[in-house]
């Protein structure tokens, strides 16, 4: 298990793939967190400076344009991961063995289909902004401080297939459980009860507590 996931793992292929998988996945995460710590920053600097020097930060907006798209998609394949997106648990979780792993397949593939048409769509959406031929690549910058927006048109492509990949895996895992008819799938979140969860997040914490008193 990682962390307080119910995410399984064992020697196989699948498990290999996955926690290869989850270490892109914790990197742009963490991308994603220190992107949420510079807005605060900027923040900072930008009242701070409206109030003391009667001057707030230059292309404030503009900076904040263009880490939107790391706060919003860099983080959304680790979520997906740990289970964290909005689930119909209440539904799910009364199912068991092949019922529940054909309808997570079919669900993960959904949202599969429509993922790829997200990365197509976005994909052109950069293509539209990225020209080599003009100034900084990019055909369309920000209001203020003309910053070309190419670079964070480019973001959601990039973190969509990361996606794609994550649910691919899944699909892989679903589908082996499916045939094999596993009691608990692997490589997926699992569906833990209110009980089991508070004492998955408590030891959790529990183990932060003693790695710092070390």
């Amino acid at each position: 298990m990682a962390g307080s996931s119910l995410v399984l793992s064992d020697d196989s292929l699948l498990s290999k793939f996955d926690r290869q998988l989850y270490r892109l996945e914790s990197k742009l995460a963490l991308v994603s967190g220190l992107a949420v710590f510079g807005m605060m920053l900027l923040a900072v600097f930008s009242v701070g400076g409206r109030n003391l020097f009667g001057q707030p930060l230059p292309g404030y907006v503009d900076w904040i344009e263009q880490a939107m798209p790391l706060i919003a998609f860099m983080g959304i394949s680790f979520t997906q991961r740990e289970g964290g997106h909005i689930r119909m648990d209440m539904f799910v979780g009364a199912l068991r063995g092949r019922a529940l792993y054909s309808v997570e397949f079919i669900t993960t593939l959904a949202v599969l289909i429509l993922m790829i048409l997200m990365v197509w769509g976005s994909w052109a959406h950069f293509a539209r902004s990225f020209d080599f031929g003009a100034p900084l690549w990019s055909r369309d910058s920000s209001m203020d401080i003309s910053l070309p927006l190419w670079p964070a048109k480019l973001l959601a492509p990039i973190a969509f297939s990361v996606l794609c990949s994550r649910l691919l895996l899944q699909l892989w895992a679903y589908g082996r459980a499916f045939y094999r008819n596993d009691g608990h799938a692997i490589a997926v979140p699992l569906i833990a009860d209110a009980a089991t969860q508070a004492a998955l997040e408590a030891e959790h914490v529990s183990s932060h507590d003693k790695q710092g008193e070390v």
